[in-house]
C-alpha cells in the first residue's frame, strides 16, 4: 500500500513539474531554476542574477523616494501570510509562488506602468522570480528591491 501511494505521489509531482515547464519558455525556466539552486545553497542571490533582462536593482532609499512619489507600484511577492502580517504601505500583492503556476494572476496589472518587486531580503528567491516572469509577460519596467522587507523595516519606513 505504501509503495502504491509513493508511486502515485511521485507521478503527481512529475506531472506538476511538466505543467509548470509547459507554461513558461525554456529560458524562463532555466533562470528560475538557477535561482532555486542558489536558494538551496542558502546563499545570497547575486545582484547580477537578473542581468540581461532589463531589470534594475534598486536600493531602499530609491524605493522610498519612488514610494513617496506614488508613480511606481510596489509589489510584494511573498506568500499571503507574510503579506497579511506586514508589508510596505500600499504594496500590491502578487505572490511569486502562485504566479509561477498561474501567469494570468498578472492580467490585472498595467504592463506599461513601472513596478518594484520585493520579498524577504537578499536570500529570498520570490522577487527575482517574479521579475523574470513579469518581464516575460511583457511588463515594460521592473525594478528589483533586492534587500526587501528587512531593509525597509530597518530604515523605519512605513508598513501596514
Amino acid at each position: 500500500m505504501k509503495r502504491c501511494l509513493l508511486i502515485a505521489l511521485s507521478a503527481i509531482f512529475v506531472m506538476s513539474g511538466i505543467c509548470f515547464a509547459d507554461m513558461w519558455p525554456e529560458d524562463v525556466v532555466k533562470k528560475i531554476d538557477a535561482i532555486t539552486e542558489i536558494e538551496k545553497e542558502k546563499k545570497e542571490l547575486p545582484v547580477t542574477i537578473l542581468d540581461g533582462l532589463n531589470v534594475s536593482v534598486i536600493s531602499g532609499e530609491e524605493v522610498h523616494k519612488i514610494w513617496k512619489s506614488n508613480k511606481t507600484a510596489i509589489v510584494d511577492t511573498r506568500n499571503k501570510t507574510q503579506y497579511d502580517t506586514e508589508r510596505i504601505e500600499g504594496a500590491t500583492h502578487l505572490p511569486a509562488d502562485d504566479l509561477i503556476k498561474d501567469p494570468s494572476l498578472a492580467n490585472g496589472l498595467d504592463k506599461d506602468k513601472d513596478y518594484v518587486v520585493y520579498c524577504n531580503g537578499v536570500k529570498c528567491p520570490r522577487s527575482p522570480r517574479a521579475a523574470i516572469m513579469m518581464k516575460h509577460l511583457g511588463f515594460k519596467k521592473v525594478y528589483w528591491y533586492r534587500e526587501g522587507m528587512p531593509d525597509w523595516k530597518s530604515k523605519g519606513y512605513p508598513t501596514e
